[in-house]
C-alpha cells in the first residue's frame, strides 16, 4: 500500500516522582499502529530534562538497560513516528528539545501543517538554523519565539496556534508544566484521562489511556489546550469554536485501533456500518465474508450481519511484522511474509474479501492471488473507503495522485488489475453513515479541504534542503 498514519503522541503528568518513563512506554506501545519509523521519551526529572530517541519500534528502541537510565519524574512525554514530512533518520526522531532564555521544552506532534514551508522560510530568512526536515521543528522554533515575550508556557502556546495551519495535535513538556492542544479543525485525535492515583495522561487515542490504568475523561476539544500542573487542568478556548470540525474520517476507516473512542465515536462499531452500508450499495452472491487483517475484521464483520453471508477468518496475519502500509520498501516481499490464506476455508468458496482501501493497487493484488492459490472460486472485492483521488496534507501520507490507481483507472480496470471477479468501494455520500453528522475531513476522497493547499506538497521538500 502507499498511505501512512503518521504519529502517536503520549504524556504523562505525576503528582509526584515516579516511573513516568515506564508509562509512556507502555503507552507508546499502544499506539505503535500509528506509526513505526521511530520513538523516542523524555523525562523531566526536577526541571532536568533526560531522553532517549532511535529510529525503530518501541521494544527495539527501549531496552531494558535504556528503561533503567531513565530517572523518576513527575512528568514524562512520548512519541512514536511514521513521518509524512522529513526523511527516515535520527535527527527527525521526536520529541524535539529544545534550550531557551526562559528555559527547556520538549515537544511531540502529531499531523501535518498546510503553511509549514511558508513558516519555515519566514524563520530561515531571520537566520533560523534547523536540524530537521520535519515540520515538529518549525512549530517547536514558533513556540519558543513567543515564548521570549510571553508570561508563560500556555500563553506562547496560544500565540502559536494563531500563526499555525493544517493539522496538529501536540504535547508540550516545560520545566514546570504538562501542556497538550489539538488544532482547530481537531484533524487528529486527541484525549486525556487520569489513572486512580491521581497521574494525569494525554494521549492520541484512548486504547493507550486504558494501557496504562488510566480512565478516559474526555477528548481534546479542537482548538483547545489542556495545561497540567500538580495543582490540577486548566482549560483554555479561545481559540474553540473559530473553526468548522474537520475530524480525519480515514481515522474511523483504518488508523485508529478498534478499540478505541475518538470523539464520542467506537471506531469498531464505525466499521462495522461501513461493512453494512457495503452490503446494502454493493452486494454479492458468495459464500463467505473475510476481512483483511486487522482493519477489514470489523467491516468484514459488518458486512456478514446485514447480508447473511456466513463470516469466515480466510487470512492469517503474522502477528510480528508490521503493517505493510509503514514499511518504507519492498512491499511485495512483506505482502508475502504477512499474510497466508487458509485452504480449509476458503478453497471451492466464493469469496467477499473486505479490506479498508486500495492506493496502487499492488497489495490487493497480491492478497487476491494467495486467495486464488488458496482454491478461491469467487472473490469480490469490497472497500470500506471511498476511491483515493487526492493528495492529502494532514498527516496521511497520500501526497501524490500519481501513484493512486483509482485516478487512473476506472473501478471495472481496477477489477482486472488486481485480479478480482468485481469490486465495490464505499459511497462517499454513505461517509456520514460511519460516524455521524458530517464533520469531518474527507478531501482525500472528495478533494474538497478545508484549508488553503501547501504552495510546496513534496515530502522530502525539507530534507532535500538540508542536504543541498
Amino acid at each position: 500500500m502507499g498511505v501512512h498514519e503518521e504519529c502517536g503522541v503520549f504524556g504523562v503528568m505525576a503528582k509526584q516522582p515516579e516511573d513516568t518513563a515506564g508509562l509512556v512506554y507502555f503507552g507508546l506501545y499502544s499506539l505503535q499502529h500509528r506509526g513505526q519509523e521511530s520513538c523516542g521519551i523524555v523525562v523531566n526529572d526536577d526541571g532536568v530534562f533526560v531522553s532517549h530517541k532511535d529510529i525503530g519500534l518501541v521494544g527495539e528502541v527501549f531496552t531494558g538497560d535504556i528503561m533503567r537510565s531513565f530517572p523518576k519524574g513527575t512528568m514524562a512525554i512520548g512519541h512514536t513516528r511514521y513521518g509524512t514530512t522529513g526523511g527516515t533518520n535520527r535527527n527527525n526522531c521526536q520529541p524535539i528539545e529544545v534550550n531557551h532564555q526562559k528555559g527547556r521544552m520538549a515537544l511531540a506532534h502529531n499531523g501535518n501543517l498546510s503553511n509549514a514551508a511558508e513558516l519555515r522560510n519566514a524563520l530561515e530568512m531571520k537566520g533560523a538554523i534547523f536540524h530537521t526536515s520535519s515540520d515538529t521543528e518549525t512549530i517547536a522554533y514558533i513556540v519558543t519565539q513567543e515564548r521570549l515575550n510571553a508570561p508563560s508556557i500556555e500563553e506562547a502556546l496560544s500565540r502559536t496556534m494563531y500563526r499555525l495551519e493544517g493539522a496538529y495535535s501536540l504535547v508540550l513538556m516545560s520545566p514546570q508544566k504538562l501542556l497538550c492542544a489539538r488544532d482547530p479543525h481537531g484533524f487528529r485525535p486527541l484525549c486525556y484521562g487520569q489513572t486512580p492515583d491521581g497521574t494525569w495522561i494525554v494521549a492520541s487515542e484512548s486504547c493507550a489511556l486504558h494501557a496504562v490504568g488510566a480512565k478516559m475523561i474526555r477528548d481534546v476539544e479542537p482548538g483547545e489546550i489542556l495545561v497540567f500542573t500538580k495543582a490540577g487542568v486548566l482549560s483554555r478556548k479561545e481559540h474553540c469554536k473559530k473553526l468548522q470540525p474537520r475530524h480525519c474520517i480515514f481515522e474511523y476507516i483504518y488508523f485508529a485501533r478498534p478499540d478505541s473512542v475518538l470523539d464520542g465515536i467506537s471506531v469498531h462499531s464505525a466499521r462495522i456500518r461501513a461493512g453494512e452500508c457495503l452490503a446494502r450499495t454493493h452486494p454479492a452472491d458468495a459464500d463467505l465474508v473475510i476481512g483483511v487483517p486487522d482493519s477489514g475484521l470489523d467491516a468484514a464483520l459488518g458486512f456478514s450481519r446485514s447480508s447473511g453471508i456466513p463470516y469466515g477468518i480466510g487470512l492469517i496475519k503474522n502477528k510480528y511484522i508490521g503493517r505493510t502500509f509503514i514499511a518504507p520498501d519492498h512491499r511485495l516481499d512483506q505482502v508475502k511474509i504477512k499474510l497466508s490464506a487458509i485452504e480449509d476455508v476458503v478453497s471451492g468458496k466464493r469469496i467477499v474479501l473486505i479490506d479498508d482501501s486500495i492506493v496502487r493497487g499492488t497489495t490487493s493484488g497480491r492478497i487476491v492471488q494467495l486467495l486464488r492459490e488458496a482454491g478461491a472460486r469467487e472473490i469480490h472485492m469490497r472497500i470500506s473507503s471511498p476511491p483515493f483521488l487526492h493528495p492529502c496534507y494532514y498527516g496521511t501520507d497520500i501526497d501524490s495522485q500519481e501513484h493512486l490507481i483509482a485516478c487512473h483507472h476506472s473501478v471495472d480496470e481496477i477489477t482486472q488489475i488486481i485480479g478480482a471477479d468485481s469490486l465495490g468501494y464505499l459511497p462517499v455520500e454513505e461517509l456520514c453513515a460511519l460516524a455521524g453528522p458530517d464533520v469531518y475531513c474527507h478531501a482525500c476522497f472528495t478533494g474538497d479541504y478545508p484549508t488553503a493547499i501547501p504552495s510546496d506538497t513534496r515530502k522530502d521538500r525539507f530534507e532535500r534542503r538540508l542536504s543541498e
